[in-house]
């Protein structure tokens, strides 16, 4: 089995979540304009990527201590 990165998974996988939710609910509200459903979709997407770069960030200073910690062993 391959082991997946924790910043891959979770971002793919909210990235699939957040697509079909546009993809079903936004042609079904009316209430909304195209500029603020485009707004929506835009900054999600935005703050998929900057989650994205902060848990890959975390991912990388977890495994830089851990190798600290077992180099002093």
């Amino acid at each position: 089995m391959i082991p997946y990165k924790k910043h891959k998974l979770i971002v793919g996988l909210l990235f699939v979540y957040m697509t079909g939710m546009f993809v079903y609910f936004f042609p079904r509200n009316t209430e909304m304009s195209n500029t603020e459903k485009w707004a929506i979709v835009g900054v999600s997407y935005a703050l998929l990527v900057i989650l994205w770069f902060v848990l890959k960030h975390r991912d990388k200073l977890r495994n830089k201590r851990e190798k600290e910690f077992n180099s002093q062993d």
